[in-house]
């Protein structure tokens, strides 16, 4: 295999691990890509390749995906190779097998793989609405917020993060493993969602408090219960933080008034948008339109970077867009 054409089948795979560790949407693979290389290939080498990049990775055989969704990757595995080759594959066919005979879970996994090769691992809901809330789930917020913190590390190095609404907690832990915070906080307002964070925390390695220590690599990590609708400025700042974050939440003016009195950083991510930045202490941040904050006065700090979707980025792995 030519040089040029081996780095792109290296590519190929890659994309596909990725997309399918981080259990992204089917139309975001390169099937076409796939399709062009299966025609020009007499045998079914690459296609094995990518069932043990996805289905059969070691990391999905520890902390499986959606059983549905690996179903219907298989399925169109499988659509892809009868496209171009007449005889069927035995492997695609028994791994096919396998997923149709296992009972899909209330939860299930999605990994993302860090710049260092590293990777978040997350115990989530199968379900988008479970137990009464959509926090057991990762949003795409989060995702955008995780990559903006990576490209920018020193807004969090050595400093005290508190963040609101931590959901599944990505943003959190992709911070703890990259960018060196002092301490952080995880919080939210579901009981719930408070137990799956405290086990998607030690499943990644870190150690909650108290069992952290001081000389510790790892940052001091607790998990709260807080309401971030309805938090007083004496509950947030009995946190101590020197910056604030949250992903995809829909702030009300109680919340939004009280982090204007606070001197601290505050980032923020939309769907689909670029994170913000604003800088606190006697500023009102105030709303704009249903789920955008703002400040009406003062200076944003650190002017964010326009966020491309990560399949676009080579320094940034995560599967943020499908």
């Amino acid at each position: 295999m030519a040089p040029e054409e081996s780095a792109g089948t290296a590519r190929l795979l890659q994309s596909f691990e990725r997309r399918f560790l981080a259990a992204r949407t089917l139309r975001s693979f390169p099937w076409q890509s796939l399709e062009e290389k299966l025609r020009t290939s007499s045998d079914s080498e690459l296609l094995l390749d990518i069932l043990q990049k996805t289905v059969k990775h070691p990391v999905c055989i520890r902390h499986p995906p959606s059983v549905k969704y690996t179903q219907s990757f298989l399925l169109e595995l499988i659509k892809k190779h009868e496209v171009v080759h007449a005889e069927p594959l035995d492997e695609l066919y028994e791994a096919l097998a396998e997923v149709l005979t296992t009972e899909e879970p209330t939860q299930c996994h999605r990994s993302y793989v860090l710049p260092s090769g590293d990777s978040v691992t997350l115990s989530e809901s199968t379900a988008i609405v479970s137990h009464g809330t959509t926090g057991l789930v990762t949003w795409d917020a989060a995702l955008y917020l995780a990559e903006w913190a990576m490209e920018n590390p020193a807004a969090f190095r050595h400093r005290t993060v508190l963040e609101l609404g931590s959901g599944a907690g990505l943003t959190g832990v992709v911070i703890c493993k990259t960018c060196h915070p002092r301490a952080y906080t995880f919080s939210d307002c579901h009981s719930r969602v408070l137990e799956q964070l405290r086990g998607n925390v030690l499943l990644n390695g870190l150690p909650l408090e108290p069992e952290a220590t001081a000389d510790s690599e790892s940052p001091l990590v607790t998990v709260a219960q807080l309401d971030w609708d309805e938090a007083t400025v004496p509950q947030l700042s009995a946190f101590q933080p020197d910056v604030v974050i949250a992903a995809g939440l829909s702030w009300g003016f109680t919340a939004t008034t009280m982090l204007g009195d606070l001197p601290v950083s505050v980032y923020t991510s939309l769907p689909g948008s670029r994170p913000q930045a604003f800088r606190g202490h006697r500023k009102r941040l105030t709303t704009s339109g249903t789920r955008t904050v703002s400040l009406r006065e003062g200076r944003v700090v650190r002017p964010p970077k326009a966020l491309r979707p990560l399949s676009e980025l080579t320094s940034c792995p995560l599967q943020l867009t499908g």
